[in-house]
């Protein structure tokens, strides 16, 4: 029996003719998402704009889900709910609520007075605003030393010009997300987010770097052949790997966003968007990007213009 195949052995999609309508509409989603963030900003969460912190444990096993509904009846923020240790001990998370401190201690009462008198409150921390802006800080260094490693690891294993090209999708990917987060203020963005960020990276390289290696593969084995051709042909050799892997991780995070709850869905649609920014921009925005760096093999320039 022949076996089924997704995308057939000889697709012959001709992406780099329209290379042009992909770096419009990416320059365009680039700047979008750079106005978000500039003139929306985004929605931080208790890991950077401060709060409490509070540890309790309830006389019989927690009840999450419970429990987060009668918090959500009052008007205090998104309180966070975090199993640990015990089924009995339970780590609440509570913003900033209002300027003043006066204001917070009142939000902690409120909270304090919904959970009732049978929990014991093992822990209360205060998160102060410089906490938050040195886990900003830190967030923002983690990302750029990463895009950085990763343009050295390219560099490494390929020619500089794959390494730009990398580097420039991923960048795209990142800021992508990072706009997606100024525009939808539903999803907060808290240390999950920087995950989501560097899954984002990961992922999308990982597979850039699977074109970037047939890609080299062909230049060497088919020389006579005209940049163009050999950036296609490499492209869809990899169009059926590249889309299935992505297909199946897509598969698995609708699971979680389906049926994971609210928490879990907050976590990974940010990260189902990433995937799908970062295969768009692994197929069509890497490989064209090259036919502009001048690349040379073998003394040879087989760059194109537009």
């Amino acid at each position: 029996m022949k076996p089924y195949e997704l995308i057939p052995h000889d697709t012959n999609i001709d992406f780099t003719a329209h290379r042009m309508k992909v770096f419009i509409f990416s320059i365009l989603l680039t700047f979008v998402s750079i106005g978000a963030f500039i003139f929306h900003g985004l929605n931080f969460g208790i890991d950077f704009k401060g709060g409490f912190v509070m540890e309790i444990r309830t006389q019989e096993d927690a009840d999450i889900s419970g429990i987060r509904s009668k918090l959500n009846t009052i008007d205090i923020g998104e309180v966070y709910l975090q199993e640990f240790g015990s089924k009995k001990d339970v780590l609440v998370r509570v913003p900033n609520h209002g300027a003043t401190q006066k204001e917070q201690n009142a939000a902690l009462e409120k909270v304090k007075a919904t959970l009732g008198d049978n929990v014991e409150y093992r822990k209360i921390e205060k998160i102060g605003p410089k906490v938050g802006g040195e886990l900003v800080h830190n967030a923002i260094l983690a990302v750029i030393i990463s895009l950085f490693a990763i343009l050295i690891y390219v560099w490494m294993r390929f020619e500089w010009q794959f390494a730009v090209c990398g580097v420039v999708a991923l960048a795209h990917d990142c800021i992508t997300l990072l706009g997606f987060y100024a525009m939808f203020h539903y999803f907060e963005f808290s240390v999950n987010a920087i995950v989501a960020l560097l899954m984002t990276a990961c992922y999308s390289i990982h597979d850039t770097v699977v074109v970037f290696d047939r890609i080299r593969e062909n230049i060497h084995a088919h020389r006579q052949s005209s940049i163009v051709d050999l950036l296609n042909k490499s492209i869809n050799e990899t169009l059926s790997r590249t889309l299935l892997t992505s297909f199946t991780t897509v598969l698995s995070l609708l699971a979680l966003c389906l049926f994971g709850g609210k928490v879990i869905f907050d976590f990974c649609f940010p990260i189902l968007i990433g995937l799908i920014v970062g295969t768009f921009s692994s197929i069509c925005l890497a490989a064209p990007l090259l036919l502009f760096t001048g690349l040379r093999v073998d003394g040879k320039d087989i760059a194109v213009g537009l």
